[in-house]
């Protein structure tokens, strides 16, 4: 299931420039994770993974988010992935300086593939050299059979800011295997109407996809209004 939302952001932006001026300097971003994974704890049937062919949701209690960022690997700009884990239990700020922290890492080798985490390189590479087809059977055999490997591997919640790159205004619709996945799109100043009046507000585009074997339609959409609420009035700012 996917929503396509236009979220006011107006408020919440004005909040992070005040907090800024404080001293304090929260990432638009950080901020953004953090309101997702308080939202997703207050809604836990969201934060489960289908163990696959078993007919059965694994509920966490943990909120794990996942992103992704750019980084140099060889001399070639690549997306590695990023799991910023129990995301709801840490601070805007403690959010704000793992993300700096990733995107300083230095890739050495395969090892280093997944950011903040060290893993086997000879393993790593091995992997990389199977055939596709071989991949999905590892993956398929033991990785999406067992939701908890699953977990520790890309968390439960993915987010992506790679629409927000541009000018155009739009959606992105992404693909993912996690169960939640969040792609925010541009953000642009249009007219909305507030208070019977005409004004300029910035808007973000943002794309919400739920796995619906995980989670019914009517707890979800009750997720994406209390979500939608808690980044419109700026929550935790």
């Amino acid at each position: 299931m996917r929503a396509l939302l236009e979220i006011d952001v107006t408020e919440a932006r004005k909040k992070i420039k005040l907090n800024r001026r404080s001293g304090k300097k929260p990432s638009f971003m950080a901020w953004l994770i953090k309101v997702i994974a308080d939202c997703v704890a207050i809604h836990p049937p969201i934060n489960g993974i289908n163990r696959s062919g078993k007919n059965k949701v694994v509920v966490f209690k943990d909120v794990d988010v996942s992103l992704v960022i750019e980084k140099n690997v060889k001399g070639t700009r690549v997306p590695l992935p990023y799991v910023i884990r129990k995301a709801d239990q840490k601070t805007l700020y403690q959010i704000h300086a793992e993300i700096e922290a990733a995107k300083s890492q230095i890739p050495e080798d395969e090892g280093d593939y997944v950011l903040g985490i060290r893993r086997n390189p000879t393993m790593m590479k091995i992997f990389t050299w199977l055939p596709q087809g071989l991949r999905l059977v590892f993956m398929r055999r033991f990785v999406f059979s067992k939701p908890q490997r699953l977990k520790d591997m890309m968390g439960t919640v993915m987010v992506t800011t790679a629409g927000m790159a541009g000018h155009t205004r739009g959606w992105i619709m992404p693909l993912s295997i996690h169960p939640l996945s969040l792609a925010f799109g541009s953000l642009n100043e249009q007219p909305v109407v507030s208070g019977g009046e005409i004004k300029i507000r910035q808007i973000l585009h943002l794309t919400v996809s739920v796995d619906h074997d995980v989670i019914d339609g009517v707890p979800a959409a009750k997720f994406v209004d209390d979500l939608v609420s808690l980044i419109e009035k700026g929550s935790g700012l």
